[in-house]
């Protein structure tokens, strides 16, 4: 008897009597049933005592040192002495036409917060994938309504609903994901942002994607339009990349292959290198002229960003733009042509501590979700599962 009581506490639930337990191979089977009590007519409200007849229900439940767990339900159906309506005797752990406990329902919600996939969590619940997925098609995230006070935009590679690119919506501030899109296509976004409130949007961040600069200068019109930091820095970087691609097109194949592994020293800045690396990078430098200027060039532009003083940050960098703007090199001419296309949302985000970075490791996650399920075909669930994996953050 006293085990049966700690039987009884293990399993948790309310006004339950455990009359046997079978210990099969793969699994446990838990005898059950409530305690009798009068209960109310769903129909009439009369409470009434008389019991009908009994049914037997097996239940699945979550799963106990390491075996699948079902429970075997003795319920009783009463009989109304007023009305003479027959019902199943209530109880708080099996929803109405349930045959898992509402315990497994919400363990398989909390397992799908992460990035695993269907077939995982249900392999690990002991449910068929389709159970899985049908339980987690009852989780809805409506769309957004109202947009905060720093709203930052990107796009992943989803390849859901017919469109190659998704596209996310953030807060930076607040490390909170707000909605999925469907697609990026500016008849879209223009439709979608039309149904929002943005009259509290201060800051709108976003890649040098030209549609995302279009819809913030018409539907943003108060808000600060910041170019991510990560995605105007690096076209300097390229500039200086394309100009050592091409030098290495000229040298031996020794040499080339030489300059090749050598890549993120040659990226890297100048003043952190031992004193080893730093002849290494200026005997290279010694094969070329035009690597020689390209590396000068890449040196001054993150001197420029090392400047503490915004204004004098701000004035150097013009100075740069002015400077580079006459040199042969023609990737950094093209890298120079792009930073004067955006060059307002450029210098705003000198001065604004908001950036894509939050934004951009969602996105990562998001792929680790695609990957791990082998993509997804429709679109609302993969959103819904995107929303769900980063809900705790919105909670929090």
């Amino acid at each position: 008897m006293l085990a049966l009581n700690y039987t009884q506490e293990i399993l948790n639930l309310q006004d339950v009597e455990v009359e046997k337990v079978e210990n099969l191979d793969k699994k446990q089977r838990i005898h059950i049933k409530l305690r009798r009590k009068a209960v109310n007519c769903p129909c009439c409200k009369t409470e009434t005592s008389k019991i009908h007849d009994y049914r037997t229900q097996i239940v699945k439940d979550c799963e106990a040192f390491g075996k699948k767990v079902e429970l075997v339900l003795r319920k009783r159906r009463y009989v109304c002495t007023c009305c003479s309506k027959r019902f199943a005797e209530p109880n708080t752990f099996l929803p109405k036409y349930h045959r898992m406990t509402s315990r497994l329902i919400a363990t398989v919600i909390e397992k799908l917060s992460d990035e695993r996939s269907f077939t995982s969590v249900a392999r690990e619940t002991g449910l068929s994938v389709f159970t899985v997925i049908r339980i987690f098609d009852h989780v809805q995230y409506p769309a957004l309504k109202t947009c905060p006070s720093v709203l930052s935009i990107d796009e992943f590679k989803g390849n859901t609903g017919g469109e190659k690119f998704n596209v996310i919506l953030c807060d930076p501030q607040t490390k909170r994901v707000l909605d999925i899109l469907p697609e990026r296509k500016e008849s879209y976004l223009i439709k979608y942002f039309k149904q929002t409130d943005r009259s509290r949007v201060e800051y709108f961040v976003s890649d040098m994607w030209t549609t995302y600069r279009e819809i913030a200068a018409n539907f943003f019109k108060n808000a600060t339009f910041l170019v991510d930091k990560y995605h105007w820095v690096r076209q300097a970087v390229w500039a200086f990349e394309a100009v050592r691609k091409e030098t290495q097109k000229h040298l031996r194949p020794d040499i080339r292959k030489y300059f090749k592994r050598s890549r993120a020293l040659l990226i890297k800045r100048y003043n952190t290198l031992e004193p080893e690396q730093k002849q290494a990078v200026n005997t290279m430098l010694w094969y070329s002229d035009e690597m020689c200027e390209a590396h000068s060039i890449k040196e001054w532009f993150f001197n420029v960003l090392d400047t503490d003083d915004l204004t004098a940050m701000k004035l150097e960098f013009k100075n740069w733009l002015d400077s580079v703007d006459t040199t042969v090199l023609k990737p950094f001419k093209r890298c120079v042509n792009t930073y004067f296309n955006w060059k307002k949302g450029i210098f705003n985000s000198l001065e604004a501590p908001f950036t894509n970075g939050f934004t951009e490791g969602c996105n990562n996650k998001i792929k680790v979700l695609k990957r791990n399920a082998y993509g997804y075909r429709r679109f609302d669930r993969f959103r819904n599962r995107i929303l769900h994996i980063f809900s705790h953050l919105s909670a929090a």
